[in-house]
């Protein structure tokens, strides 16, 4: 002990592994935080005010007393605002005709149907009679604050909600709320009530007691009462929960949403044009545009958008009030203090009767003193014709003054509930708005009123949703000390971030480690111990377990002792139970091939069937089987909330994430019930010039294919390295259970075993479930980082993606029917990008003969020979050299085409100098790939350094487009794994002759060697096949046993027990047994679906000739694309010179 301890005090220093943490120290994430508010805020108050002034000079060049516009172009004004209404319902068309295309398409019912006419009728009606028909005729003035008493009906909703929350206490018994408080929640809305019909009197007393008007001006001051009322209609949805009728109404609107804002924007598109066209005199607008009204509409219409959409903007970032609610209180009072501001630097008086002058001399005066443009002028003069400006009517000023302000009070009080909404981690748009869409005159009044007013049976259902269970489950083989690190990180840090008991419950974690392949034979294959891959993770686990267990590493300190953690036995091997520093579990499986099926696939099944099958429908079927049990409905309910809310996170062993990441895919499942997996962002990581052409290629696809499936349709590949899973999907009809066959066919080990993780996002989505994307989220995982790597992973991926795509299209009519987010049109899509992969080698080989022809100058057909020679050639050498072989050729070939693509390049370059101008149309291609690119990577600015391999990427295309897509098919037959295989002894002569014996004397006990002097080389091989003679041997007994007693007599040996607790003395592990009911699940599910499969040479030969077979036709498929395309663009150059001759021909004659 003294010994030790002096070795710990001289011997302190440690070597421990990077852990990158995501956290930001808390100034800077502050300042962050104030900075990103700053501007969102500003933005959205800067264009509220621009929209909205620019619709209030709309209105005033259609007064009657406008000068900046002649008479002949007032009715454009009119026309523009007409137009500025029904621009935010087109955009809703196209949006809602988008995704009726693409996803849901349900149709309301015909109650539905008449009462959304008969509203949109009333609302559209409302709004062009308040803005075309009646404002013109007033002030700006008045016109900036009678925008603001479209709250009337929202107010008197909100009255009656409180009246009905009261008597719910009431019948109900709940207890009662404190005098203070109920007061408040009556008086807001009861008081925004008063304002605005107040707001009501006094304008009518301003415009039809004080001042004697016009019949137009009173009737104007009727239309614009009414039109008012009429526009507070169009947010009933938002109380629709206060009225049995009409919140029947609003949940058939809720799924048939697409249908209904498509019938709601053609219904107010009609409406505002038939209005416009009674009121404006269409034949008086000239032909010409008149730049003023046109650029003033534009910039309402473009401003209105920007700032619906940094609303949103400001939602997300959790900034509702200071970004979104005071910058449209605000506004009004903004705008109209601007316009009083023109106004007032020539309000005086001339005389002492205290008068100014009149609106003559006042508008002649604008352009003599002040140098203005004429919209300002105008601006003045609407309001220089008003009697009570013009003669200083106190009066009348103060009636003025104290209406637009009972407007702007009433208004601030009926949305008063906004600043009590309280928003989820992550808000979906359509929860926190009840339209789509803002409304084009009432941009900060339609977003405020838009806001969901949250009733009180949404909160009690968002109280219901419990605690999320999260699995993350590491399938590993033959990774490196490095990658198994990565990985642990990883998961000692999401534990350090999520604590067993912490004070979020939002999510439980546990953690499991299914390890391939853990053991081997030792002592001559008596017995079985754990192989070196298996005792280095023991090793990390120690390492990473010390790193996270010791906060302080002062020598002052106490070191702590590592816990006890268990090892058990188990009949597919052995497991490792450990309980992290913060309370939650990790488990690591150990299978022995020779017990349990092998591979990523039957890992995956193994844990699903473990987690989900036994731990959850068994915890509720014991439940059943006790005494005093609840009801079967109600098991039956918690048990599919509890699959609701089960989720498996798939992870590859050399994976590295930060807690975020795992956080931000959860919260996708959890406020999606019909999405079934969520993937994130992959980058790869590692060194050298292919991890370079990886990571473009990894950004590329993130940026363009992964979010173009996801807006068009659904992602239909979740990458198995991280990807979430929820139990509901994968325990659905056709999903999990199909996941188990065993293929038999050709097809079948392509699909199935090639790509896993494709077939298995095949299934949930051919079953209905969603698979998205969420770029967030961020996960690194190693890629390959030598050619040979490199070509025979995406051997694999090549075929496999490309058979999960046909059986997808195969079943393209059902799966369209079933799952909302496949669309016919979705299905055409891929169709075409499946015709663009099948293509895409001929399309290389004429760009390479574009290349020989642009370069050289050669002929067009000597181009394309030239072109197709050497992958021909290439083609030709798959067939009869060994893979590796075929891998250094296409290296070779690779770097050629690099050079070809280099010259290419600089020849384009220099014909654009050449020329001056870059409209060619190579320049033209590589300038619109470029801004492409450019554009793209700007739009992720993390990702922005990644451009610059986008030239090593542009040099490899025909490495990775045309020579990988030959080895691809052409290997489509080799169905190994490719990757992480580490080389095992090379079989000689002398090896295979003596597996002959022992398959000779596998019915013998005593069998006769030859001891020839070659037994003497041979020896150290002895042990191995001796181990293959015992394995045979005990597959040959077994077949004898019961199966019942099978596995038992195969499961592993102790040995390795006290081998390990021998190796690891100073992280103790204590021996432990499993329970009876999960050794009896463990040997059922072996027998029923991870049996270790036998060898049967008649069916692996007919399998073989199957994927021989299988790839001929690939290969004759492609080759007559390629034929078909370079014979099209053949024809089509003779066409073009014989035209050319033709013309040339006539031209001399």
């Amino acid at each position: 002990m003294k010994e030790n301890q002096l070795r710990k005090s001289w011997d302190t220093c440690r070597e421990v592994p990077y852990i990158q943490d995501e956290l930001k120290t808390p100034k800077r994430l502050s300042f962050m935080k104030w900075l990103c508010w700053s501007i969102v805020g500003t933005l959205v108050f800067a264009l509220t005010v621009l929209s909205k002034s620019s619709f209030l000079i709309l209105v005033t060049l259609g007064n009657n007393v406008t000068k900046s516009v002649p008479e002949e172009q007032k009715a454009s004004a009119l026309l523009s605002i007409g137009c500025m209404l029904v621009g935010p319902n087109i955009l809703l068309l196209l949006k809602s005709l988008w995704k009726f295309i693409f996803k849901s398409a349900i149709k309301p019912s015909k109650k539905t149907v008449m009462w959304v006419i008969f509203v949109e009728f009333l609302v559209s009606f409302g709004e062009v009679v308040l803005t075309v028909m009646a404002m013109p005729y007033f002030d700006i003035i008045t016109n900036v604050m009678i925008l603001n008493s479209v709250s009337i009906l929202s107010a008197v909703f909100q009255v009656v909600d409180q009246f009905r929350a009261r008597c719910k206490r009431e019948s109900e018994s709940f207890q009662p709320m404190s005098c203070k408080v109920e007061c408040g929640k009556w008086l807001r809305p009861i008081a925004s009530i008063i304002f605005i019909i107040l707001g009501y009197i006094l304008f009518i007393i301003n415009y039809l007691v004080i001042e004697e008007n016009s019949f137009q001006v009173k009737t104007a001051v009727c239309l614009a009462i009414v039109g008012t009322v009429f526009v507070s209609l169009n947010w009933w949805e938002n109380y629709s929960s206060l009225f049995p009728f009409l919140e029947d109404i609003s949940k058939d609107i809720a799924s048939s949403q697409n249908v209904v804002c498509i019938l709601s924007s053609v219904v107010k598109v009609l409406v505002t044009a038939a209005v416009v066209v009674y009121n404006v005199p269409l034949n008086l607008i000239p032909t010409s545009v008149n730049r003023t009204v046109f650029g003033l509409m534009a910039v309402q219409i473009v401003s209105s958008a920007m700032c619906r959409w940094f609303v949103v903007v400001a939602c997300k970032i959790h900034a509702l009030r200071r970004c979104f609610v005071v910058p449209m209180y605000l506004s009004s009072v903004a705008v109209m203090l601007l316009f009083i501001g023109l106004f007032a630097p020539i309000v005086h008086c001339p005389n002492s009767n205290s008068k100014l002058f009149t609106s003559e001399q006042l508008y002649n005066q604008t352009y003599s003193i002040i140098p203005l443009c004429s919209l300002i002028a105008n601006i003045r003069h609407t309001l220089s014709t008003r009697r009570i400006v013009s003669e200083m009517n106190v009066e009348g000023l103060v009636v003025l003054a104290l209406c637009a302000f009972s407007w702007w009070l009433g208004f601030m009080l009926s949305t008063g509930y906004i600043w009590f909404l309280k928003i989820q981690r992550i808000e979906r748009t359509h929860d926190l708005f009840v339209k789509q869409m803002y409304e084009g005159a009432f941009l900060e009044q339609s977003m405020l009123l838009n806001t969901r007013f949250v009733a009180r049976e949404k909160k009690k259902d968002e109280r219901s949703k419990g605690p999320v269970s999260v699995y993350l489950c590491a399938t590993m083989w033959h990774e490196t000390y490095d990658e198994m690190i990565k990985i642990l990180i990883s998961m000692f840090r999401l534990d350090k971030f999520r604590p067993k008991i912490n004070n979020y419950n939002d999510a439980f974690f546990e953690f499991h480690i299914y390890f391939d392949d853990a053991f081997k034979d030792v002592q001559n294959g008596k017995v079985r111990h754990v192989n070196e891959y298996a005792e280095t993770l023991v090793e990390v686990v120690k390492e990473v377990y010390t790193i996270f267990s010791e906060d302080d590493p002062c020598i002052f300190k106490k070191k702590p002792c590592l816990p006890q953690q268990k090892i058990i036995s188990t009949p597919y091997g052995g497991r490792l139970e450990y309980t992290l520093p913060k309370g939650n579990i990790m488990m690591v499986h150990l299978k022995d091939k020779q017990l349990i099926r092998h591979k990523k696939r039957w890992s995956q099944i193994m844990y699903l069937y473990y987690l989900l099958g036994w731990r959850l429908n068994g915890e509720y079927l014991k439940m059943f089987e006790k005494d005093g049990h609840p009801s079967v409905d109600e098991l039956r309910e918690h048990l599919k909330k509890e699959k609701e809310n089960t989720y498996i996170l798939a992870l590859d062993g050399d994976t590295d994430f930060q807690p975020s990441a795992v956080m931000l895919l959860i919260d996708r499942l959890k406020l999606y019930p019909e999405v079934g997996a969520a993937c994130g962002r992959i980058h790869p990581t590692g060194t050298g010039p292919m991890v370079w052409y990886q990571k473009f290629e990894y950004a590329v696809g993130h940026w363009l294919q992964k979010t173009a499936e996801h807006v068009i349709g659904c992602v239909l590949c979740s990458p198995g390295c991280f990807s979430l899973f929820r139990g509901a999907a994968l325990m659905d009809d056709n999903v999990m259970k199909r996941y188990t066959t065993k293929p038999t066919e050709a097809i079948h080990h392509v699909q199935y075993d090639q790509g896993e993780d494709r077939w298995l996002c095949t299934l949930l989505v051919q079953q209905g479930w969603r698979v998205e994307y969420n770029a967030a989220s961020d996960a690194y995982t190693n890629a390959p980082q030598d050619f040979k790597e490199f070509y025979n992973q995406r051997r694999r991926w090549g075929p496999s993606t490309m058979a999960n795509t046909i059986d997808l299209l195969g079943s393209g009519g059902l799966t369209a029917q079933r799952n909302s987010s496949i669309s016919k049109p979705y299905i055409v899509y891929q169709v075409i990008s499946m015709g663009a992969s099948i293509l895409g080698p001929a399309t290389i080989c004429l760009m390479i003969a574009g290349s020989f022809n642009f370069i050289v100058n050669m002929d067009q057909k000597v181009a394309l020979i030239a072109a197709t020679v050497p992958p021909t050639i290439y083609l030709a050498l798959c067939f009869k050299l060994k893979a590796d072989t075929q891998i250094q050729i296409a290296a070779v070939m690779s770097v050629l085409y690099a050079f070809l693509m280099t010259g290419t390049i600089l020849s384009i370059i220099g014909d654009i100098v050449k020329n001056e101008t870059f409209m060619t149309p190579s320049g033209l291609f590589l300038i619109s790939m470029t801004l492409l690119y450019l554009i793209t990577a700007a739009l992720h600015p993390q990702e922005l350094s990644l451009l610059i391999y986008g030239v090593l990427y542009f040099l490899c295309i025909p490495s990775g487009y045309l020579l990988l897509s030959i080895y691809s098919i052409v290997n489509m037959n080799n169905v190994s794994w490719g990757t992480r295989e580490t080389g095992g002894k090379v079989e000689t002569v002398a090896v295979s002759a003596i597996k002959r014996r022992v398959k000779q004397a596998a019915c013998c006990k005593y069998p006769c060697w030859n001891t020839s002097d070659d037994t003497i080389e041979i020896e150290p091989l002895l042990s191995s096949v001796v181990s293959e003679e015992q394995d045979l041997k005990i597959h040959t007994d077994s077949e004898e046993n019961e199966s019942s007693n099978k596995y038992f007599t195969l499961q592993t040996p102790r040995s390795w027990i006290e081998d390990l607790q021998g190796k690891f003395h100073d992280f103790p592990l204590h021996q432990d047994i499993l329970s009876e009911d999960e050794t009896e699940f463990w040997k059922d599910l072996q027998k029923q679906y991870l049996e270790p499969l036998k060898e049967n040479k008649e069916q692996q030969e007919k399998v073989a000739e199957d994927l021989k077979e299988l790839r001929n036709k690939f290969l004759a498929m492609l080759y007559h694309r390629i034929y078909t395309l370079i014979h099209f663009v053949s024809y089509i150059d003779t066409e073009i010179k014989s035209y050319y001759r033709k013309k040339v021909f006539f031209q001399v004659t």
